[in-house]
């Protein structure tokens, strides 16, 4: 084992020290980004009055037989609902809260799909 901090522990440090200074109002609220082993959930977040404004997640992309919630494929999927939830709610400006994750595969795909549907970070 290496003296090294564990990665999960480093990730939540990374969170809660970016969470200090990034802040969702009604007009520009915070899209935050969880992944699992599994799955990815993103939701926007007005944390004036502390509600959920919208919420997608991959566990109801297409149920068809070898579908991989885990794939570049599942992210952009979720990228475009979210983009589809952000138009019907007329929101344009967001607050990105990538949960110390690292930007990259599949953040970076869900970023980049609302980017093309005209979303500003």
């Amino acid at each position: 084992m290496g003296s090294g901090m564990d990665k999960s522990l480093a990730r939540q440090k990374r969170r809660r020290r970016v969470r200090k200074r990034i802040f969702g109002i009604e007009d520009k609220p915070r899209l935050s980004l969880y992944k699992s082993n599994r799955y990815i959930y993103a939701q926007l977040i007005n944390d004036v009055e502390g509600k959920t404004l919208a919420f997608v997640s991959s566990v109801k992309s297409p149920g068809r037989k070898g579908f991989c919630a885990k794939s570049l494929k599942a992210a952009e999927d979720l990228g475009e609902r979210l983009a589809g939830e952000l138009k019907n709610k007329g929101i344009k400006q967001l607050v990105f809260d990538r949960s110390g994750y690292p930007y990259h595969g599949r953040i970076k795909t869900i970023v980049e799909v609302l980017r093309r549907q005209g979303i500003m970070f």
